[in-house]
Formats: C-alpha cells, structure tokens, sequence
C-alpha cells in the first residue's frame, strides 16, 4: 500500500509542475523515477520515451503506467496514470469556469508567455539528455543526424508531413539497417 501511494504521489507531483505536456515532463519522471527512487534505469527510460512516442495516448501518461505496471501491477498502472492526470484534469476543470475572464488577466497571460518559454527548454533538455546517454556509434550518429536535418528542412521549408509517414519511414530505416545487418553477420558466420 505504501509503494502504490509514492506512486500516485510522485506522479501527481511531476502532473501538477510540469507545464507543456509529455516531453517537458521526461526530465521530470527521469529525475524521480530513474535518479531518485531507481525505480527504472536509464536505458528503460529511454525506450519507454520511444515507445510511449510511438503508441497512442499521450507520451506522460505512457511512461506513468509502464513504471506502474512495472513496480506493482495493475494497481500500481491504475495509480500511477491517475496520479499524472488528476492534477491537470482538476486545474483545467477550474480554469474552465473562469477561462474568458481568466486569460484577460495580464499577469496570467504574461506567466503562459513565460511558461511556453520554460516549456521548450524542458523539451530541448529531454532530448540532449537522451543523445548524452546513446551509444554513440557511427549509425546512431548517422540516424541522429539525418533526422535532424529532415526535422529541421521541414520546420524551415514549412513542409506539411504527417506524423505518421514520419513513424513508418523511421520504422522502415530500422527495419532495413536491422535486415543488413542479420544478413551481414550471417555471411561473417558462414
């Protein structure tokens, strides 16, 4: 009972701090569930992120019920994944009732100016702690490499591509390096 309420906790903590999403709350649940409780490794968090990336729902609520699901079953998935909505749902709930007369309030829309900033640096963060912890090997600086340049020719260029074809092209690169490479070690094996 205690683990299923550090759970909720902790996750309700990284729900109600955490402005912008899923990826602003990575270094978040890193720090509290890697670095803190090791309640996961390094490299789990990561491939949790890709999965939770590539599955539907949002990236937060994926990562919460995989470290649930891992520390306690199905009641550990249950409470962890209400501990990070609960927070949200309450404060938008409130904002609602308000959400006219709320946003005409300078210092308000001031502080979400702010917030957006701080958002994006969570995210840029996320991510070159990711690329720090990678096996750094001439493929996955490669992969890394193109990715950003398509990302970056995309953004500038203001190319309309869906995520999707995105998800499948990535999908089919790994696929065909993991196909190469099958079909060299079992030349190096013969």
């Amino acid at each position: 009972m205690k683990l299923l309420f550090d759970l909720f906790l902790t996750f309700s903590k990284i729900g109600l701090f955490t402005f912008g999403g899923g990826y602003a709350m990575i270094p978040l649940i890193e720090r509290d569930c890697v670095d803190k409780k090791k309640w996961i490794t390094h490299e789990e968090m990561m491939n949790i992120t890709v999965i939770a990336e590539s599955t539907p729902g949002p990236v937060a609520i994926n990562c919460a019920t995989y470290v649930g699901l891992k520390k306690k079953g199905f009641w550990g998935a249950a409470v962890a994944t209400l501990g990070v909505i609960l927070p949200s749902f309450l404060i938008i709930l409130l904002i609602s009732f308000f959400l006219d007369r709320f946003l005409e309030i300078k210092w308000v829309a001031s502080a979400f100016r702010g917030i957006k900033i701080a958002v994006g640096i969570l995210i840029v963060d996320a991510a070159a702690r990711m690329i720090g912890k990678m096996k750094k090997k001439p493929l996955q600086i490669i992969i890394l490499s193109a990715s950003f340049a398509a990302m970056m020719s995309i953004n500038v260029f203001a190319i309309r591509i869906s995520t999707v074809v995105l998800m499948l092209a990535a999908a089919a690169s790994g696929l065909a390096v993991y196909y190469i490479k099958r079909r060299k070690d079992k030349g190096v094996s013969e």
